[in-house]
């Protein structure tokens, strides 16, 4: 405790960001050195007149305050110097040398983690989209990172959760402030599920300054970084900035070019980001490298449905491969569908998807290639089709109309 005050009082220094504290405890190795450093050591390394103002009022206490509610609230405190801290986010360029922690850290760096962000002020079809990525992401066995911010991040989150998966919640407040008010529950799930993170101590208020700041740890403790309905100028593309600057990957679901929520997503595109029209698409980018976490499973022979009926697969060698060496999964009878009567009260964008797929099985791809409707709004309407009972959903995003009960 009386060594970690120190870092406390390092990372909670007013005007003293991460880089300027990290470029101290290089030239001085602890905090504790960097408290009883005098003006002149200061000034030696090039630190700013207003910093050195700053650095030299060595108000401890506020420092012991802050552990004192620590202890009250069970939030742990880890600090740059600690096993536990990720190697993922220390070897960023500017680190938080301190990170407050509710519930249970996963060991980061051997967790195949995606953080999945995007607009506050997002559409419901963006919202199913969010959701949808966060259940699959969960299901496959990646860990979902999110800000838990309104809109995209909760989507992402609840998705994550109802697949039955951990999130990392990365806060721009205090560890005992919920905002947005309203994912007070979300905090608690979160909590149980996994940990939220932060680099302000408890009792900081979510000023709108801290949100760009806590942006690369977001990024930062992730392999890549999903971008859901950003418009430009969003603050999900500062995220996806920093995730560059870092090395990490990023994946961008597209839009129609006449909606302005998906104008930064699709200039990420133009501009090389990964597409991404599902969970799978991350998942397999991961899946050689976290072989133990991943659960992506690739099979011949794909259900069809819950009745264990199955698609036609047609399996070649090679290009050069003979007719007589050609392998042909037969596929078992299956139940005629009438498509009609599933079409009954269907409209727009949910009755072009379920007319696409008819009596057939297809892939998420080959229905918006059928469709020739944006992703998005395709994912929406799958979403809504098999919370309706008129679509099954299949192993490998694949799907078919429901039969109708006899």
């Amino acid at each position: 405790m009386s060594s970690l005050k120190y870092w406390v009082w390092l990372s909670s220094v007013s005007g003293v960001n991460a880089a300027v504290a990290g470029l101290l405890l290089r030239r001085f190795e602890t905090p504790e050195q960097i408290y009883y450093a005098d003006v002149g050591e200061f000034k030696e390394i090039g630190i700013k007149p207003a910093d050195i103002s700053v650095l030299t009022r060595k108000n401890i206490e506020f420092a012991n305050r802050i552990l004192t509610k620590c202890e009250e609230e069970r939030f742990r405190v880890i600090t740059l110097q600690d096993v536990e801290y990720p190697d993922r986010l220390r070897n960023i360029y500017d680190p938080p040398i301190v990170l407050y922690i509710r519930g249970t850290l996963p060991v980061i760096d051997e967790e195949a983690a995606v953080a999945i962000v995007g607009t506050r002020s997002s559409t419901q079809s963006g919202i199913a989209v969010a959701e949808r990525i966060g259940y699959e992401l969960a299901r496959y066995g990646l860990l979902v990172v999110s800000g838990l911010a309104r809109g995209i991040d909760s989507a992402a989150a609840k998705g994550a959760l109802r697949g039955g998966g951990r999130v990392l919640g990365v806060l721009g407040c205090g560890l005992d402030v919920v905002y947005p008010s309203e994912n007070e529950d979300l905090f608690d799930d979160v909590t149980k599920a996994g940990a939220i993170i932060s680099e302000y101590p408890p009792g900081t208020p979510p000023h709108g300054g801290n949100f760009p700041v806590r942006n690369r740890i977001l990024s930062g403790v992730a392999l890549g970084v999903a971008v859901v309905e950003a418009p430009k100028g969003s603050g999900a593309l500062i995220t996806a900035s920093r995730a560059l600057e870092q090395g990490r990957d990023v994946f961008a679901v597209p839009g129609s070019v006449t909606s302005s929520v998906y104008e930064g997503s699709n200039i990420l595109l133009r501009e090389g980001a990964i597409p991404l029209l599902s969970g799978e698409n991350i998942a397999g980018e991961y899946e050689a490298l976290f072989p133990d976490k991943i659960r992506l499973k690739r099979k011949e022979l794909v259900p069809l449905d819950k009745r264990g009926e199955e698609r036609l697969v047609k399996k070649y060698k090679s290009d050069t491969t003979s007719d007589d060496e050609k392998v042909i999964d037969i596929v078992p009878d299956v139940e005629y569908i009438d498509v009609d009567k599933v079409l009954e009260g269907l409209e727009g964008t949910e009755k072009a998807v379920a007319s696409a797929i008819g009596n057939a099985m297809l892939h998420v791809d080959e229905i918006i290639i059928s469709t020739e409707l944006p992703a998005p709004e395709v994912l929406t309407a799958l979403t809504m089709l098999e919370i309706n009972s008129k679509v099954v959903r299949g192993e490998g995003n694949y799907f078919s109309l429901a039969a109708s009960p006899s």
